[in-house]
């Protein structure tokens, strides 16, 4: 439920960039980006002049030191960092139209908890998505839908905005936990982040908006994206966030039943029926 009546209707907006590697691309966009109250770099172990050139264009930016390897790590600390009122998912990698975040915002301030972005929708697009990969994102989209009893028209898609407010409600994995000792990623730490959100907003009946965006091309360097793995493990998030949802409802409808009772009489738990 929208806790709309109790927030700003001039928010100070917080944009979080996870970012490894990505000094050339932040040369283009950091000057780019509108004026807002914050803008957070979470470094990923950069061995390039990421967090320099981050400095050098913005000596306000601040800077975070991701604690495990992921772009859901990353996120999630950028995400713990935030001292605004509005929280925009933001890529280094140049794909995400800055001038699209007032867009976003508007959404929030009219009354969603949620500002979704996606390229299916009129005036969305995008210049980098193959034919194959748009396929796959479909279908993996029509799955959640189905599963979680969602309408999203853009499952994968990682240009979104929320209240910050909203962070306690959706149960992510705090940054300080310990890595795992064979090297391996916990769950939530990679690319499935993107999907975790999109399905625990929906489990937590926020009030969702789309919003149309379209992305451009990545500029300089490759991405760290797979379609094949990365894919199934969306797909694995979409089966364990639905576990998830299933294993809640049944815990609520086992929790014991305390009846009120005259103040002369102990109160005693009764089971659940």
């Amino acid at each position: 439920m929208s806790a709309s009546t109790s927030r700003p209707r001039d928010p100070r907006v917080s944009v979080v960039i996870p970012a490894r590697n990505e000094a050339r691309n932040l040369e283009i966009i950091l000057p780019k980006l509108p004026p807002v109250y914050e803008v957070i770099l979470v470094d990923g172990n950069s061995v390039d002049d990421t967090i320099a050139t981050a400095q050098r264009l913005m000596p306000s930016i601040k800077v975070v030191q991701q604690t495990r390897k992921g772009k859901g790590n990353a996120l999630v600390c950028g995400f713990e960092a935030v001292t605004g009122d509005v929280v925009v998912m933001f890529d280094a990698d140049c794909s995400a139209d800055p001038d699209e975040i007032p867009r976003f915002v508007d959404a929030l301030v009219a009354g969603a908890d949620v500002a979704k972005g996606t390229r299916y929708a009129l005036g969305g697009g995008s210049d980098d998505i193959t034919i194959v990969r748009s396929l796959g994102n479909r279908g993996l989209n029509v799955v959640s839908n189905v599963l979680l009893g969602a309408r999203y028209t853009d499952l994968c898609y990682g240009y979104n905005a929320f209240w910050a407010d909203t962070l306690p409600k959706i149960g992510l994995l705090s940054s300080t936990l310990p890595k795992p000792t064979d090297g391996s990623m916990l769950w939530g730490d990679g690319f499935e982040i993107e999907t975790i959100l999109t399905c625990r907003w929906s489990a937590a009946d926020l009030v969702i908006s789309e919003v149309p965006s379209h992305e451009k091309l990545r500029v300089h360097g490759t991405s760290n994206l797979n379609a094949i793995s990365d894919g199934i493990r969306v797909l694995k998030s979409i089966m364990h966030e639905r576990r998830r949802v299933s294993e809640a409802a049944a815990r609520a409808r086992m929790a014991p039943v305390t009846r009120a009772v005259p103040t002369a009489v102990p109160a005693l738990d009764e089971e659940a029926a």
